[in-house]
């Protein structure tokens, strides 16, 4: 990967090794209402209401990026559905000029009593996490017996046409890597694409081992014990690889970052839920966008702050490597 010797004010907005930008992960809040083992611990403490973007101050912040060549907005948390403001969050992010589509991470909980309105408001789609289809094993990963709940969801994201509907499933060897074909044989059966994520090291109650990881290759290797599969991923800069199967009936993706990292094509940046700029979900330092929002500072000073986050996004991630280290934040307080 080649690296640019200066950083451009103007133009694209790039980082050192000249990958542009186009795709935000946006955090509401660092609340949620289940304590999923690879996320967040049982007794997570909360950030201050006050210490939050408003929603003003989160629409100015992506209007910075939009205006620097932004183009993809993702919601996130926590369980961005918890946000009150959330309706009205979408709708004006969607309104914003550059902005192509606005998209949701979410556990589904909520969905079923807020689809209607998060479709009128310009909702284009939505990743709901979902990591097994048994019960007993929901109650344990999510430590709530909300099973029901998620699968409600699914359903009234699919009725109201909050395409595509994605399931995000992270896999753990030995814990739910036996219901990889449960999960396609389901995905082959209603209108959604399943997503398998391979186990990273961001959780709070530090399980995460390298032998825990269930692998891309494993993967595509169950799909082919269902029907054959094909690759059909198109955008390198996506972060699943896609495959189909050759029947016709289903795809599905596998998000590879521990055995397969796509750094060499991120375009992607977040900010977390109190605006804080990540160029990386595994960063280690932060730039801080609010301060310069609440001090009232200029466009040009805003636009400044985020190429010098962006200019100075890494390589890649260092999870393969002897001196990765494990950021302080976990999943939850960074925003999926």
């Amino acid at each position: 990967m080649s690296m640019v010797a200066t950083m451009p004010t103007t133009g694209p907005l790039v980082d050192q090794y000249n990958r542009a930008v186009k795709k935000l992960r946006v955090s509401l809040t660092d609340r949620c209402n289940f304590r999923c083992v690879y996320c967040m611990p049982e007794d997570a403490e909360f950030m201050a209401r006050d210490e939050l973007l408003t929603a003003d101050e989160i629409v100015r912040a992506v209007t910075a990026f939009a205006r620097l060549g932004v183009e993809k907005i993702r919601l996130t948390g926590g369980e961005p559905l918890m946000r009150p403001e959330v309706v009205e969050i979408t709708r004006r992010i969607k309104e914003v000029p550059g902005v192509r589509s606005v998209s949701m991470t979410t556990n589904g909980f909520m969905l079923p009593h807020r689809a209607a309105e998060l479709k009128e408001a310009g909702l284009d789609g939505v990743n709901i996490s979902l990591d097994t289809l048994r019960r007993d094993r929901f109650i344990q990963l999510a430590r709530r017996d909300y099973l029901d709940h998620v699968l409600k969801g699914i359903s009234a994201a699919i009725e109201f046409d909050l395409q595509p509907v994605k399931i995000n499933t992270v896999v753990m060897r030995g814990v739910n890597d036996q219901e990889v074909r449960d999960f396609l044989t389901w995905s082959r059966e209603h209108p959604v694409v399943v997503r398998f994520i391979e186990f990273m090291p961001l959780d709070a109650d530090n399980i995460w081992e390298r032998k825990l990881v269930y692998n891309l290759s494993e993967i595509v290797e169950a799909a082919n014990q269902i029907a054959p599969v094909e690759e059909i991923t198109q955008d390198k800069a996506a972060p699943a690889r896609t495959f189909r199967f050759l029947d016709g009936q289903g795809e599905f993706g596998v998000i590879a970052s521990v055995s397969e990292p796509f750094c060499e094509w991120c375009d992607r940046v977040r900010i977390t839920a109190e605006g804080k700029i990540r160029n990386c979900l595994f960063a280690t330092d932060e730039t801080d966008l609010r301060e310069l929002i609440r001090g009232g500072a200029p466009d040009v000073d805003l636009d400044l702050r985020i190429r010098e986050s962006v200019w100075a996004k890494w390589a890649g991630h260092l999870i393969n490597q002897p001196n990765f280290v494990k950021p302080e934040r976990t999943m939850h307080r960074i925003g999926g």
